[in-house]
């Protein structure tokens, strides 16, 4: 299952098939908003309205080894381990 944590109507996910030929990042999903974000807050692909990428940046920093060790669990084929959201 992709979808790693939800807060704030933002929903957070990472790929099993992308873990070996992509950079390190999730995928965010926001009513019709979509971005690819790295682990180190920037956007990769898409946009978020601002708001929502400030709530994902404040997450990510939070959770930045969270997300490195699901990174690696993808490059394996393991399940990934879901994260806490923003309160």
């Amino acid at each position: 299952m992709p979808r790693i944590s939800a807060f704030h109507g933002i929903t957070i996910l990472m790929y099993w098939d992308e873990g070996v030929h992509s950079a390190t990042h999730f995928h965010v999903r926001s009513g019709t908003a979509k971005a690819s974000i790295g682990l180190d807050g920037s956007v990769i692909a898409g946009s978020l309205p601002a708001t929502r990428l400030r709530l994902v940046r404040e997450w990510t920093a939070l959770h930045r080894d969270e997300l490195s060790a699901n990174w690696g669990r993808a490059r394996r084929g393991e399940p990934l381990e879901a994260i806490d959201p923003l309160p």
